[in-house]
């Protein structure tokens, strides 16, 4: 009965569904009593804490610190840059009163009307407002630069139409926020930083990634370039996983940041921001998992390894319970995050089924031949496979395991991304193969007119002009205009 609860819809009938089945199944996250809003349950955040911890420390080894800001902007900070409202405006959640009061007829509470603020205040959508402004007393002079600074925090962006994960009117990301001296150090800071989200997405998440700069239509708001990398899930959609953007002076002269160089002369500091989210989640979901649960890459899984008992008798699972033991302490003495689920209120094939629904990586499971023969049943969650081993150095021979998996995961995404990208020459052409998702390769002639009719008449966008690749000059699909290189042009999430 309980493996019936757990089944997923197939990928093949619904692949929405199918996700929204395996966020909630796998107790990852669910809806909340706030409308758009999600509850990251403790497993799905135990992943997140992962990719945090592992993200933290690539921003510390490039120098960078953290801090924290207010999570309230005042609404006139957005005046000041005008792009950046523009952007936004449609999005955010405004504060206009601070207090509550007993309704009249004593039902309930309404907003005090006595209580309206002086100046109302925006619930943080992004932080470059608040954050230039603080700032302006922190930069001085040449001496105060760079500034390298990153925060962890949650965001409010009113969605109408949301999924877990995806798209939620409340999420968790991380915002860099720099300052430099000059333009080629700021350009420098957000292209490090996409390497640096390149190398999580492929080496951490197994998600391979295509670098690119975005078009002027879809750039940050009030950014003079926005760099990015885009990862091509199972249903052939595109995901934007995570941007870097340099903002030029824009936001220095919106809140009059200036320094004064080594020769006394004054002038506006230069700036980046840059930001990965929770979506990073739906990205693992979708270019990984399958119609039995998750596929974890075992560098972020939770529990890369789960023990699981098979026994007659109490007297049988304590036999089991001492030699599992010592090959716990070895798979944690190589650094191996394991689970003995030794637990007596589930049977041994629900707990199958559960580890992996999942994702769990690797999963050992002993009984009483095992104990016998001192063998050990080993299976891996991405293939689906299983063989009997010794126990004698079992922990190396799993360690082995975790590497290959990781390494299988990311090749699998790797090829299938491969196998759904494909050039595309004519507009006719065009429309017949956006239906099959996929990545296209297309010239453009660079204009937001040609840009807009494609998105209009085929809802396909470009996701990026690729940094890397073939850089051939040709003609546009639509128009027959010269083309500088092929973009990519892809539905999206």
């Amino acid at each position: 009965m309980a493996k019936e609860l757990k089944e997923l819809t197939s990928r093949s009938v619904n692949y929405s569904q199918w996700y929204n089945d395996l966020v909630l199944k796998a107790d990852l996250a669910e809806n909340s009593a706030v409308r758009g809003c999600m509850v990251i349950k403790p497993y799905g955040y135990a992943i997140w804490e992962k990719m945090q911890h592992q993200l933290d420390q690539m921003f510390k080894d490039t120098g960078h610190v953290n801090a924290y800001f207010p999570l309230f902007i005042p609404k006139s900070f957005f005046s000041k840059e005008a792009d950046h409202v523009e952007g936004f405006a449609k999005e955010c959640a405004v504060v206009t009163h601070y207090r509550l009061k007993n309704a009249p007829d004593g039902n309930g509470v309404v907003i005090d009307p006595d209580a309206k603020l002086e100046e109302e205040l925006i619930v943080r959508p992004t932080s470059e407002t608040i954050i230039w402004n603080t700032y302006r007393n922190w930069i001085q002079s040449y001496r105060d630069l760079p500034i390298l600074v990153n925060q962890w925090a949650n965001v409010v962006r009113w969605e109408m139409r949301t999924r877990l994960f995806l798209r939620t009117a409340e999420f968790l990301w991380q915002e860099g926020h720099t300052a430099h001296a000059t333009e080629a150090e700021a350009i420098a800071e957000a292209q490090q930083m996409l390497d640096v989200y390149a190398d999580f997405a492929e080496n951490f998440m197994a998600v391979p990634v295509v670098k690119g700069i975005k078009s002027a239509s879809e750039r940050f708001a009030g950014a003079l370039n926005t760099y990015t990398i885009e990862a091509l899930m199972q249903d052939g959609k595109a995901l934007q996983s995570g941007t870097s953007h340099f903002l030029g002076q824009n936001f220095a002269k919106a809140f009059d940041v200036m320094f004064a160089d080594q020769n006394g002369n004054r002038d506006y500091v230069w700036a980046t921001s840059w930001g990965v989210s929770t979506r990073l989640m739906g990205a693992l979901i979708m270019a990984h998992s399958d119609d039995n649960g998750l596929v974890l890459p075992p560098k972020l899984a939770p529990h890369q390894v789960v023990i699981v008992p098979i026994y007659r008798s109490d007297e049988q699972l304590k036999q089991i319970d001492e030699k599992v033991a010592g090959i716990v302490a070895k798979l944690k003495d190589l650094g191996i995050s394991v689970k003995y689920d030794n637990s007596d209120n589930k049977k041994p094939g629900w707990k199958f089924s559960e580890y992996e629904l999942k994702g769990v990586p690797v999963r050992l499971a002993m009984g009483g031949r095992d104990l016998e023969n001192n063998t050990i049943e080993v299976a891996r969650r991405d293939t689906l496979t299983k063989e009997t081993v010794s126990c004698d150095g079992i922990e190396k021979r799993v360690k082995e395991l975790l590497d290959n998996i990781q390494q299988n995961v990311y090749k699998k995404a790797y090829d299938f991304r491969t196998s759904q990208t494909r050039e595309v020459n004519s507009y006719d052409e065009f429309k017949i193969e956006i239906e099959k998702g996929g990545f296209l390769l297309c010239h453009w002639d660079g204009t937001p007119e040609t840009e807009e009719l494609v998105k209009n008449e085929t809802k396909a966008t470009i996701r990026c002009i690729p940094l890397d690749g073939d850089k051939t000059p040709g003609k546009c699909m639509v128009t027959g205009k010269p083309s500088e290189q092929r973009v990519i042009f892809a539905r999206s999430y």
